[in-house]
């Protein structure tokens, strides 16, 4: 009884541990994206910090048993928002290479990969089909925020991404079928009794899931539950379905919530848009958690296990197996050859392959399998060195096939109007890429006739997400004669570029208290003030655009000795970010940033009456034309 108390005493306890967890995990989510690398990759070393190597956190000593039913809701949770991302009716040209990766791919990489373990690992043929089908698995945790820092074009996206999902729960299934076979060797089960054991928990779990998603779109359709319980009672019948269905076939959960997220992704809820993002957070906080756990729970004296054919077995699985189970399951399709071989190089391993191998090798152990202890290990070391590998070399291998937007991340203007084009034409000869939104097909005839990449339609439409590259636009500008319109694109899109990078031109009468909106509605305000008729009616007067770049012989000081009548628009710092300005006076800029401004029409000969956008070192002495007063 001492000793218990005296290990608890030694731990952090199950609260501080859970908050400790939740802190380092987002934590190093944060610093990846402020670095700018593949956050997986830091949150494996923290995880292999607190745990193996400090020993700040024991998932055994602070969770106990709890640990092992914490990971496997977690990994429910993450299937189910993947389940809801898969869109049926956007696959478009990619519908063919995601059923051949599942269909063809799904086998194949379970004879590859059982063929690698049996060759180079020298495991067991009972070890290396139940590990084998678990390696079917690519993780959707670990490629959901790799495309997000890579840019990778659509089709590939799209195939990287639904493979990884819809994959995921047959992986595990995978080894259900293969552990039952073992059973039926190891304790004289009865082969068509396990069978129809397998397939019964099977079908029972596409059932149910598919009930359960239906269940909640009857539901949510039908007013039948009121919006501030819909992620409420939403949460609740995710775990239930899991749970019940795990009950029934251990690991079939897996596959029943995918399904219920499948349907209720398909099924054009009004709410889906709420519902999806609710499940978007909830999915960073729980794979950080999920993460820093599973690196924490690594028994250093496993890998001690390990020997130059683990070398091998990695070797074999990531040169051989992967690239012939994707180049076999794509031949004969109209995929391009690039985006086949960036695939077929493209497999990194996550949450589910540790969690379920680690389940498993630990069954195979108890039922008379020697090697079963082997899994767990090597399982753990290829999730490490797939997700650094991939971290590290999917954007630039996306970069050397052409499949990655290479350009620097530009603005989308909505509202097509002569004061659009021209700052449309002042970005792109700044070597900013512009895209011109409108849903007025006249409006965008002086766009495309400068030479504009335009886009007709709704911006908050489905055509609009199936058709443009949203990564490739860093910044949005809401610029149209409609102030609702503009507050509406900015309140939507925000959601997903993140606040600070919305823009939208001043409301009419908002500084009056009864027009203000509450904070969290609208975008970032533009323009110190000004609303669009004014910016149109500028450009109508004659007001141009003119690029200027700071240097140390040329501050920002001077430059607004030189153009004290001059409205800076926006920033451009060297490396081509953007940032919009709306008070000038707290305008900060450095040598080397540039300043996109208008000018009134008479500040300067050179500068009269023109449209045509330059970029110039201007020069301290030089005299400033008259100036007109603002309007």
């Amino acid at each position: 009884m001492t000793s218990e108390i005296v290990t608890h005493a030694a731990g952090l306890g199950p609260v501080m541990a859970f908050a400790t967890v939740g802190a380092v995990g987002v934590g190093a989510q944060w610093l990846a994206w402020r670095l700018r690398l593949p956050a997986i990759v830091f949150m494996l070393i923290a995880g292999v910090i607190v745990g193996p190597v400090t020993g700040l956190i024991d998932p055994m000593r602070d969770f106990g048993d709890l640990t092992g039913p914490l990971i496997s809701l977690a990994v429910a949770v993450i299937l189910f928002e993947g389940g809801m991302s898969l869109d049926l009716h956007r696959l478009g040209d990619a519908r063919a290479g995601v059923m051949r990766l599942v269909l063809i791919g799904a086998p194949l990489g379970w004879l590859m990969s059982t063929l690698a373990l049996r060759l180079a690992a020298n495991l067991s043929w009972e070890s290396s089909a139940v590990f084998g089908g678990i390696m079917i698995v690519t993780g959707p945790t670990v490629i959901a925020p790799l495309l997000r820092s890579a840019r990778l074009a659509r089709r590939p996206a799209q195939l990287l991404q639904w493979e990884a999902i819809v994959n995921d729960p047959i992986g595990a299934l995978a080894a259900v079928l293969a552990y039952g076979v073992v059973l039926v060797f190891h304790a004289d089960l009865g082969l068509g009794e396990a069978a129809l054991e397998t397939g019964l928990g099977i079908l029972f779990a596409l059932v149910f899931g598919l009930a359960s998603g239906r269940a909640m779109v009857w539901a949510f359709e039908g007013g039948r539950v009121p919006e501030f319980m819909k992620v409420p009672v939403l949460f609740v019948a995710l775990l239930f379905t899991f749970a019940l269905s795990d009950a029934v076939l251990h690991e079939s959960g897996l596959l029943a919530v995918t399904m219920m997220g499948l349907v209720i992704g398909n099924a054009d809820l009004p709410s889906y848009t709420e519902l999806r993002r609710f499940k978007e957070h909830a999915t960073v906080l729980l794979v950080s958690g999920v993460f820093i756990l599973l690196a924490a729970s690594l028994d250093i004296s496993q890998l001690r296990l390990l020997n130059w054919k683990a070398l091998g077995f990695l070797v074999a699985v990531i040169a051989i197996a992967r690239p012939a189970t994707v180049l076999l399951s794509l031949l004969g399709t109209k995929i391009p050859w690039k985006e086949r071989v960036f695939i077929a190089m493209t497999g990194p391993r996550g949450v589910v392959l540790v969690a379920v191998a680690g389940l498993f090798g630990q069954r195979l152990a108890d039922a008379g399998v020697a090697d079963g202890a082997m899994i767990a290990p090597l399982a753990f070391l290829l999730v490490t060195v797939t997700v650094v590998l991939h971290g590290f070399t999917l954007a630039p291998l996306a970069r050397a096939l052409g499949l990655a937007d290479t350009e620097k991340p530009g603005v989308l203007i909505v509202g097509g109007s002569r004061f659009s084009t021209r700052l449309g034409e002042a970005l792109q000869k700044a070597d900013v890429p512009v895209l011109i939104a409108d849903s007025n097909h006249q409006h965008l005839i002086r766009p495309r006739a400068a030479g504009l990449k335009t886009f007709y339609g709704d911006i908050l439409g489905e055509a609009a997400e199936d058709t443009i590259e949203r990564l490739s636009y860093s910044n949005v500008l809401a610029v149209t004669d409609n102030d609702a319109y503009n507050t509406l694109v900015c309140t939507d899109l925000g959601a997903e570029l993140g606040r600070a990078n919305v823009w939208q031109v001043a409301r009419q009468r908002e500084d009056q208290r009864r027009h203000a909106l509450p904070a969290q509605l609208g975008g970032q305000p533009f323009g110190a003030g000004r609303t669009f008729d004014m910016f149109r009616d500028m450009v109508r007067e004659g007001w141009s655009f003119r690029v200027t770049r700071l240097t140390e012989e040329f501050t920002l000081a001077q430059w607004r000795a030189l153009r004290p009548m001059a409205v800076p628009l926006l920033r451009i710092s060297p490396k081509g970010e953007i940032g919009f300005i709306d008070k000038p006076e707290e305008l900060k800029a450095d040598a080397g940033v540039r300043i996109l401004s208008l000018l009134p029409p008479d500040a300067g000969s050179d500068e009269a009456a023109s449209v045509a956008v330059t970029e110039v070192d201007e020069k301290p002495d030089t005299a400033p034309g008259p100036v007109a007063p603002l309007p």
